[in-house]
């Protein structure tokens, strides 16, 4: 719960300073932390993976926990519904692909940052 409750008040911060800095119908907030997102993941399970004497509580808390409420898969389903109804198709898929390939980039790079600094 606490590392929930982590991950969204971060998630909700980045997203706050983005929209403030950055207006345009792309949500680049919500890219940045799904892809930053992504990145952590691959980094932190890779470490687990690698270390299994790091409890299973550690995973649960900060893969589970902040980065489950740091991700906001969600709201992508819901930004992208919204540049389509807003007549923004382009956007949307071109939103869909930079998220899903730029998150398995950055959860690939993530891991083999883990890999190369933990063996």
């Amino acid at each position: 719960m606490l590392g929930g409750a982590l991950g969204a008040v971060s998630r909700f911060a980045i997203g706050t300073i983005v929209s403030r800095m950055y207006t345009s119908l792309f949500p680049l907030g919500t890219f940045l932390i799904n892809v930053s997102g992504s990145f952590l993941i691959g980094l932190l399970m890779m470490l687990f993976l690698q270390r299994p004497v790091v409890s299973a509580n550690w995973r649960l808390f900060l893969v589970t926990g902040i980065l489950g409420g740091y991700t906001t898969f969600s709201s992508f389903e819901w930004e992208v519904l919204f540049a389509v109804r807003e007549g923004a198709g382009l956007i949307a898929v071109a939103y869909i692909l930079l998220s899903v390939g730029l998150g398995l980039v950055a959860a690939w790079l993530g891991a083999l940052l883990a890999t190369r600094l933990w063996t």
